[in-house]
C-alpha cells in the first residue's frame, strides 16, 4: 500500500469489521479547518460511513 509521505497507514494492523461489528471510534478533520469530526460524538444517532479509495488522491 502507497502511503503518503509525512503520513503513515496503519491499515495492515486494523482488522476488518463483520456485518454487525461495532464500528472502532475515529476522528477526522472536517473540510472547512472548524475542527474535527467524531464517530463518539453521533452515539444513539444511525450514521453511513461511505469511503472512496483515493477518490481525492492526487496522482
Amino acid at each position: 500500500m502507497a502511503v503518503t509521505k509525512g503520513r503513515t497507514s496503519v491499515a495492515n494492523q486494523t482488522s476488518t469489521l463483520k456485518v454487525g461489528d461495532k464500528a472502532p471510534n475515529f476522528e477526522v478533520p472536517i473540510a472547512n479547518g472548524d475542527g474535527k469530526w467524531k464517530l463518539s460524538d453521533q452515539m444513539g444517532k444511525n450514521v453511513a460511513l461511505v469511503f472512496f479509495p483515493l477518490a481525492f488522491t492526487p496522482v
